[in-house]
């Protein structure tokens, strides 16, 4: 069996945790009378803070103070315990086994990731672990995933990108990987079906499929 390199997203791929973020803009937006433009935050998944705001503005104006919102859901998302997403242990436990190499490339800062990382003990199983504050550009830009291959020491046509997000299958495609899609919020559009390798239904599914490829 040839090495397999994998790299996952984490939010909305290895956590439940997509849905707390959105439900907090949702709440502390409307509450000040604002609409809330789901468009807004489904555009924003997959990205991080600052590539975030340029999106909040483009739908509220400039003078939206979308900083003060991203404060007080940060600080509303540091309370969570989030849900691991079904398949998480079973992935990870076959990937060690059969000795891939793992990344974890995530928007999230690096502060959270290891914290949520932690409460469910799977920070051991990743070789690499690159954070949205650890680089300079946010998905769909390569760099996150290209330094995540770096960092593998493999070439980074040969990975895997394990992703929820369109703006994650993006940066894979953009990174020359191999873009595997397990949705969560958001179905995929025809250009995400263009752009993925195969969409699947849940990590369980991708075993099965990766399997057929090692």
């Amino acid at each position: 069996m040839d090495q397999l390199s994998i790299i996952f997203d984490m939010d909305g791929v290895l956590f439940d945790s997509e849905t707390a973020y959105i439900n907090g803009y949702r709440e502390l937006i409307t509450r000040d009378g604002y609409p809330f433009y789901i468009e807004a935050s489904i555009e924003s998944i997959g990205t991080n803070w600052i590539r975030t705001e340029e999106i909040y503005k483009k739908y509220y104006g400039e003078d939206f103070d979308f900083r003060r919102y991203h404060a007080a859901v940060r600080e509303l998302v540091n309370t969570v315990t989030f849900e691991l997403k079904p398949g998480v242990f079973e992935i990870l436990d076959w990937l060690r086994e059969i000795g891939a190499k793992i990344a974890l490339a995530s928007s999230t800062r690096e502060e959270l990731v290891r914290r949520m990382l932690g409460e469910k003990h799977l920070t051991d199983y990743f070789d690499v672990i690159v954070c949205g504050d650890m680089v300079r550009h946010s998905k769909p830009h390569p760099e996150i995933f290209l330094s995540a291959a770096e960092r593998l020491g493999v070439d980074p046509t040969s990975c895997y990108v394990i992703e929820d997000s369109f703006n994650g299958i993006r940066c894979a495609r953009n990174a020359g990987m191999h873009a595997i899609m397990v949705p969560d919020i958001v179905q995929p559009d025809e250009e995400i079906k263009s752009l993925a390798e195969v969409v699947l239904p849940t990590l369980t599914d991708v075993i099965t499929y990766l399997e057929e490829r090692a």
